[in-house]
Formats: structure tokens, sequence, C-alpha cells
């Protein structure tokens, strides 16, 4: 027993930095990624930030669940913005560095965007059962200043869900400084633990887990009992009309909540380091990527504001192009 703990304690090392996987060692490929990551920035920014821009231009989508849709885009230009630049300067400069205060900062802010996403997403939920099933009260229950409270409960409890991983997290002592995954993940994080603290982040995962579950199992039954109001309105168009703003949804929570559990479950076991970097981005890319095109595919109104949008931006460039002439 002794001579274990001398061997533990001989390995424990003073982190300054952790060394992320590295994608390949060979230039051309590395200077491909780059320009890959660069691709799925530019897109998913633009396509958020076309969200906003459209919601905030147009006074009809100056609803609730627009005001809930530019705050859920907004996370999600920030829930990319942690991640894939990092990746983008590694294969770029050649490097896999990371500093230790930047690895304690990419996880809380990852935690802090994702988890403030899915309790959006439940608050989100709330607002279509008060629009579809309860319609005539919708203006008194989902006012202005309810809508402001919601949206801060979201951010607050993205904020104490991230303190508490966060901190759990770095409490521990590590032995090697290698993480197996191209950004600092918890899971990953975990398997380098020299103590027994990394206990207590599992105590705290699993916590969590059991919050999301409950959100998650809240969100379902809501819907049904969407689906079964639903059902009973007498027109088909109207019929249509109420999916059109629940599919997109449920599909968002659905995307979000099973690339999660498919991340962390792979994470935990001894799985391939290529295989984890497809969890990886199956939770942490791909929502905030397919979010606007998903919200976008089956609203007309988004479309219609989309389309004042370019032409408004048409309109002022030949108005500016006359100008110069």
């Amino acid at each position: 027993m002794k001579m274990d703990i001398e061997d533990k304690n001989s390995s424990l090392i003073f982190t300054t930095e952790f060394l992320l996987l590295e994608f390949s060692n060979i230039r051309e490929l590395q200077i491909l990624h780059f320009f890959g990551f660069l691709a799925l920035y530019l897109t998913t920014v633009m396509a958020n930030l076309l969200i906003i821009m459209a919601v905030s231009f147009d006074c009809h989508l100056h609803t609730p669940m627009y005001f809930f849709l530019v705050n859920l885009a907004v996370l999600d230009i920030g829930s990319i913005s942690v991640l894939i630049p990092k990746a983008m300067a590694n294969s770029l400069l050649d490097s896999r560095t990371i500093s230790y205060s930047g690895c304690v900062t990419q996880v809380f802010l990852l935690f802090f965007f994702v988890g403030s996403d899915f309790a959006l997403l439940t608050v989100m939920a709330h607002d279509r059962y008060v629009a579809i099933c309860n319609p005539l009260q919708y203006e008194t229950v989902m006012h202005k200043g309810a809508c402001i409270q919601m949206v801060a409960s979201a951010w607050i409890s993205g904020v104490l869900h991230s303190t508490l991983n966060t901190g759990s997290t770095f409490a521990i002592t590590f032995c090697s400084k290698v993480v197996n995954q191209f950004f600092c993940e918890i899971p990953q994080l975990l398997k380098l633990s020299c103590s027994d603290l990394y206990f207590v982040e599992i105590g705290v995962i699993v916590f969590t887990c059991s919050i999301v579950l409950g959100c998650f199992i809240y969100i379902i039954l809501t819907y049904v009992k969407i689906f079964v109001t639903v059902l009973k309105i007498p027109s088909v168009q109207g019929q249509k009309k109420a999916l059109s703003t629940c599919i997109p949804h449920l599909t968002v929570v659905f995307l979000l909540v099973f690339s999660g559990i498919f991340a962390y479950g792979g994470s935990v076991t001894d799985i391939s380091s290529d295989l984890d970097i497809i969890f990886a981005f199956f939770y942490a890319i791909l929502p905030p990527l397919l979010n606007p095109f998903i919200y976008t595919m089956r609203n007309k109104e988004i479309k219609t504001a989309l389309l004042k949008l370019f032409t408004m931006v048409h309109f002022s460039r030949i108005i500016s192009c006359k100008g110069v002439l």
C-alpha cells in the first residue's frame, strides 16, 4: 500500500498546460483542417447572426417565441466560439497546447453555454404549451417581464451548472497533461486524475444528468399535451401552423440530448480517439450549426423576415453605388 501511494505521488505533475489531441502531424493536412474548421465556424456564426438580424429588424417577430430564439442563437454562437477558434489556431500554428487557465476557461464557458442552451429549450417548451393549449392566457402569462425573467433564469442556471462542474473538475490533481480530445472535455480530463477526488466530479455529472433528465421528461410531457391539443384543432391548416412552431424545437431538443448522451457515454469508455472526436462533434459543434437551419426550414415567418433582410441589404447597396457614381 505504501509503495502504491509513493508511485502515485511520484507521478503527480505541476500542470501549467495541457496537450490536446493532434489531428495530424502532416502540414498539408493541418492546413486542410484549419480551413475545414474555418468553414464550419463561419457558416455557424453567419447562420445564427442572420436569425438574430431577421428577428431584430422585423417588428412582426417581436414575440416571446422569437425572443427566446434570438437568445438561443446567441448561445449557439458562444458555444462554438469556445471550441473552434482554438482548434483553428492549433492547426494553423502546428501546435497542440492549451494553457491551464485556458483549459479552465474553455470548460467553464462550454458548460455555461450548453447548460443555458438546454435550460432555454425547456423554457421554449413552456412557451409553446401556453401558446397552443392556453392561447387566451398567452399574453397574460408570457408578458415581457416574465420572458426576461425566464431567459435570465436560464443564463443563471448555466452559470451555476458551469461553476459546479468546472470547480469539481479542476480540484483534482493530474498525472498527465495529454488530453485525448481536440478541446478540454471533462470525461477526458477525469481520465488524467491521480486522486480519488474525481469521484466528486462523477457525482456532479450524475446530479447534472438527473436535472437534464428531469427537464427532458418535462419537455416530452409538455409536447404530449401539445400534440393532443393540436389533434383537436378542426382545421388541417391550423394543425400545420401549430406544428410548424413545435417540430423544429423538438428536433433541436432531441439533437442536443442524444448527441450529449452518445458523447459522454462514449467518452467514459475505452474507445478510439476517432470515435471520441465524432461524438464530440455531434454534441458540441453539430447543434449550433444545424439549429438555424432547423428553425428556418418549416418557419414561413423566419423565411419572410430573411427575404426582407436580403432585399433591404440589396437596395442599400444599390443606393450606395448610385451615391458613389
